[in-house]
């Protein structure tokens, strides 16, 4: 037997209220990340970059490719500030 059940217009703000909130710290965690590492590695050559931005990807949790460390590691030698942004 199935029984229908919905959550009100409240309960579903407040979850992506909350989804949101997280969102934005990990984005932070990331964003401080580049900001460090952009002051660090400025100038520096790619190859030294990719395994500390490597390190500190995974320390977030996350996981990387080689292509996007790759063009990563070019915008920090480069001097690029990268910024984050939530849609």
């Amino acid at each position: 037997m199935a029984s229908a059940f919905s959550f009100g217009d409240d309960f579903e703000r407040e979850i992506l209220k909350a989804a949101q909130s997280g969102l934005r710290e990990v984005a932070d965690d990331y964003q401080r990340m580049f900001d460090s590492l952009g002051r660090r590695y400025r100038g520096q050559p790619v190859e030294i970059i990719k395994p500390a931005l490597r390190r500190e990807w995974s320390r977030l949790g996350g996981s990387i490719s080689d292509a996007e460390l790759t063009d990563y590691s070019t915008l920090i030698s480069e001097g690029t500030h990268i910024e984050l942004r939530l849609q």
